[in-house]
């Protein structure tokens, strides 16, 4: 059925990183989903890790960009070259043809479906099918998602947060919000511009999120604060700043109570079987906001359900994308 010589590929496209998979190697890629581009000529200068590196901080003519905001394609052709230069890179030039397997967010439209496979075979698949994130986040964690039973899986990306309720093979409940990663980032960057009159960068938030960064602000006053450094909103000029954790914590209160009720809805919709099955086994984090300091604590006393983060959170959707690959076929009737 498959090209001799060809490996087929699971690709975990999302907002802030690209992950790829090929069938029994495993994680092969794991790059930034980032391209810089030549503003003049509309040239593909960098991806991935070095055109990261330019945010920020990249002349006139040059712009850094995400082409994936809110799970979704924002730019077309940039996510289709973005694609091809993955897809390249982890291949090896020359390689054939792959049928490809690409996640999307479980709201996705399906017009917003169709996007990325139309990008994926422009990228250079044979064929693309896609999967729903939180599916492929359960495979990856290890649930049981073809069994008689009910799983609950979170999955806290860099643009959405997928929740749902798994039994048999499908997505029994679910709920897409736009409340992830980068509205954590944005929510610190709102929080040390208003208090403390320093505007700092996308990548900094990012970095005062991971270190200090905590979804309790109990727990927040045992973390130790950091220094920040920015542009000074008054004076214009550098100026450096120390934080404290709990500062952090207040910033991060209103996304994570939005992923919280993203959460109650889930179960509310829920068949008391599988509510019942998901206290016996726990709800199961994924995704890189699944590292969030004190988050499993706060969502267990929320919804008064045990909460896990699965193991190395950031793979389980490209693990869970390559692992479906296997049952293409079934896929294919999705």
């Amino acid at each position: 059925m498959f090209g001799l010589g060809t490996k087929n590929i699971g690709i975990d496209l999302g907002t802030a990183n690209t992950l790829v998979y090929i069938d029994g190697k495993g994680i092969v890629l794991r790059e930034p989903s980032v391209v810089a581009k030549n503003t003049k000529t509309g040239e593909v200068v960098a991806v991935g890790t070095e055109a990261r590196d330019m945010i920020g901080r990249t002349p006139g003519s040059i712009v850094a960009i995400r082409p994936m905001k809110d799970g979704v394609i924002a730019d077309y052709d940039t996510t289709a070259a973005m694609m091809k230069y993955f897809m390249e890179k982890s291949q090896g030039r020359g390689a054939g043809k792959p049928y490809v397997m690409v996640c999307v967010p479980s709201g996705v439209t399906e017009v917003e479906k169709r996007a990325v496979i139309d990008a994926t075979r422009v990228a250079g698949a044979r064929d693309a099918y896609v999967i729903e994130e939180p599916f492929a986040a359960a495979i990856g964690a290890g649930l049981p998602v073809m069994d008689p039973t009910g799983s609950m899986v979170v999955d806290i990306g860099g643009g959405t947060t997928d929740v749902a309720t798994i039994s048999l093979g499908g997505i029994v409940s679910s709920r897409s919000i736009r409340m992830a990663g980068d509205k954590f980032d944005e929510a610190v960057i709102y929080y040390i511009r208003q208090h403390f009159n320093l505007l700092i960068g996308e990548r900094t938030a990012e970095d005062v999120k991971m270190q200090i960064g905590s979804a309790s602000l109990e727990k927040a006053a045992e973390i130790e604060g950091m220094t920040v450094r920015g542009r000074d909103l008054i004076s214009g000029l550098p100026k450096t700043v120390d934080i404290e954790a709990v500062d952090i914590a207040k910033a991060l209160q209103e996304v994570v109570s939005e992923i919280i009720t993203a959460i109650k809805e889930t179960l509310e919709e829920t068949s008391p079987e599988i509510a019942a099955d998901v206290i016996d086994h726990g709800i199961v984090l994924t995704g890189g906001g699944a590292m969030l300091k004190n988050l499993p604590e706060v969502i267990a006393d929320a919804t008064k359900v045990p909460v896990f983060v699965a193991q190395a959170p950031l793979d389980c959707v490209a693990i869970g994308t390559g692992e479906s690959l296997k049952n293409i076929d079934i896929m294919k009737k999705r």
